[in-house]
Parts: structure tokens; C-alpha cells; sequence
């Protein structure tokens, strides 16, 4: 059984490719059950537990693949200097169900969330979205604007974080890598000045206020994978045209689950998920002055897609 590190799959995977990937994955039929989602107490915030299968179906022959991702979100470790996003992703033989891998978990998971997004922005984004708003700096953050600016013309990204000397050193090392990067410490006025806005945060309260969306923007919700969290307020919801990944966005996560639990918007404004996006059975965006909104809670179809793309683009053992 091979052990595959960060750096391998760095180097394994590139955005463009990955979107696509994952595209013909909500086109095909992949199986995902519900994923197993468990509270850990600890002193300095709840922790989460998740459990992530999923397979090809049968048929799928050498391609076949079962997968599992086991993963922990401890949002006390960025006082540790830790991610707080920490995991591993088993896969076995999708034939004789024989361990193969066993993936670094975290980095899977900061390439399929990134390019998820993307797949959505695809479908969403105005095509030549040129300034984008990205709103947190953690690790995920720079996946999000490699992946965002895989699929649009992105010639200027604002970037805004609580910390703001965080927004500034990430966005010195993105510029050192030739990303057009510049830190804001206001939110706002990135936010009415971008065509995509996109936020990966452990808010507790909403960031983005619906009322700074100009006509035309996307707004990508990454973050506030619970109930007690929220990036966009309720005039963002209801400004916007909703689309989640999945439908376990209606229930859990923050944002979009919250505001139909509240009432803040009724089922009616979702209007669909990736799975409708990428088969055709949902239209994206319909005018260039339509704001658009997708939420992500992540999908165990993205990890099996994202680990397959990784085994077969390594060399063999």
C-alpha cells in the first residue's frame, strides 16, 4: 500500500484538469451516502469528526475504486500554528476492495474544495470576471484563487482577513509567485468593487453583506461548515441565485441551511446543485446582471475523484 504526501500530490494534480475531473464525476454516477458527521468537546471550541465514503459503481472495471476520507476540523489549532483542517484518504481496489493508498487527507481536501468551487464558477461566474475578493487567509486560500483563475480572467485579487497581517503576508508570498495579490482591510469595498467574491472562514457572524454585491457578481461560500456559522448575511440569499453542491448543503453548514431553517428564503430559491450543473438539467447563469451564489459543504464524490486523479497520474510503484 502506497503512502502519498502533500508534495506528491502537488505535484500529481493541476486545477484545470482536477475541474474537469470532478465535472465528468457529477455527470457520472459515483455512489456517496450520507457522511457520518460527529461533535468532539474540547476546551477551546467544538471539533468535528467527519466520515466520507464513496465507490464507482459496479461495472467501472480496472477504474474501480472504494474511497474514505477521515477527516478532523479542530479550529483551535491555528493558536497552535497547526491547520485546523487535518486528515487521511484511504482508497482500495474497487474489485477486491485490497487497501491501494492511503492519501494525505488535507491536502486532497484543499485541491477538491478549491476546484469544486471552480466547477461551480464555471457554471456561475460572468465569463469575464477580472476582479475577485478572497476573504480569509488560511490554507485554503490560495487554492481558491489558483482555482477561481483557472476558469476566469482573473486580474486582480483583494485580499481580506480578520488579522489583517495575515491578509498581508500571504499576499506577499502570492505575489512572489506572480499572482496579482494585494491585501484590503476594507471589506466592503473589495467586495463592491469584485466580480467574484469567494470566502473559506470560521465565522461565527456574517462577512458579506448582500447589499455590497454589485450586479453581476458570484459569491462562492466555502467556509461555515455548521450551524453556528455564517459568511453572507440574508439579503445576500435572497439578492442572490442559490446553487450548493449537494443537497446536504440544505441541512447542514451554515449560510444557505440557516436561512431555510429561518425562513429567511424558501426551498424555491435553491435553485440546484453541481449535479444538475454538470448534467445539464439545471441552467447556470442567465444574464450578465444575475448574482449568483454557491454554497459547498463538500462531497465524498469530490475526494474519490480527486484520489483517482492522483493514483493515475503517479508513476507506477
Amino acid at each position: 500500500m502506497r503512502v502519498i504526501d502533500a508534495a506528491a500530490i502537488d505535484a500529481a494534480l493541476d486545477f484545470d484538469a482536477l475541474v474537469d475531473a470532478l465535472a465528468e464525476g457529477f455527470a457520472s454516477d459515483l455512489v456517496a451516502p450520507v457522511r457520518h458527521h460527529h461533535g468532539i468537546a474540547r476546551p477551546d471550541g467544538e471539533a468535528t469528526l467527519l466520515l466520507m465514503p464513496a465507490w464507482t459503481k459496479e461495472g467501472a472495471g480496472a477504474d474501480g475504486a472504494v474511497g474514505v476520507k477521515m477527516v478532523t476540523v479542530f479550529p483551535g489549532n491555528g493558536a497552535r500554528g497547526l491547520p485546523s483542517v487535518q486528515g487521511v484518504y484511504l482508497v482500495m481496489d474497487g474489485e477486491t476492495g485490497t487497501p491501494r493508498a492511503v492519501l494525505d487527507g488535507a491536502r486532497l481536501t484543499l485541491w477538491r474544495t478549491a476546484c469544486a468551487s471552480a466547477l461551480a464558477a464555471r457554471h456561475l461566474a460572468r465569463a469575464d470576471a477580472a476582479t475577485m475578493t478572497m476573504v480569509g487567509a488560511g490554507a485554503l486560500a490560495p487554492f481558491l484563487i489558483r482555482a477561481h483563475g483557472s476558469q476566469r480572467p482573473i486580474a486582480r485579487v483583494l485580499l481580506w482577513n480578520r488579522r489583517p497581517e495575515s491578509a498581508r503576508a500571504l499576499a506577499a508570498r502570492l505575489r512572489d509567485e506572480g499572482l496579482p495579490v494585494e491585501a484590503t482591510e476594507d471589506l466592503e469595498e473589495a467586495v463592491r468593487a469584485s466580480d467574484l467574491v469567494s470566502c473559506a472562514t470560521l465565522s461565527r457572524e456574517p462577512l458579506v453583506r448582500g447589499a455590497w454585491l454589485r450586479p453581476g457578481a458570484h459569491l462562492d461560500l466555502v467556509g461555515a461548515f455548521n450551524l453556528s456559522m455564517r459568511e453572507a448575511d440574508d439579503e445576500a440569499l435572497r439578492r442572490a441565485l442559490v446553487h450548493v453542491d449537494t443537497p446536504a448543503a440544505l441541512s447542514e453548514g451554515g449560510d444557505v441551511a440557516i436561512a431555510l431553517r429561518d425562513g429567511a428564503i424558501g426551498r424555491e430559491a435553491v435553485r440546484g446543485d453541481l449535479f444538475g450543473l454538470c448534467r445539464g438539467t439545471v441552467p447556470g447563469r442567465e444574464s450578465p446582471e444575475a448574482i449568483t451564489l454557491f454554497k459547498s459543504v463538500g462531497a465524498a464524490i469530490e475526494d474519490l475523484v480527486a484520489a483517482m486523479a492522483v493514483m493515475k497520474r503517479l508513476p507506477a510503484a
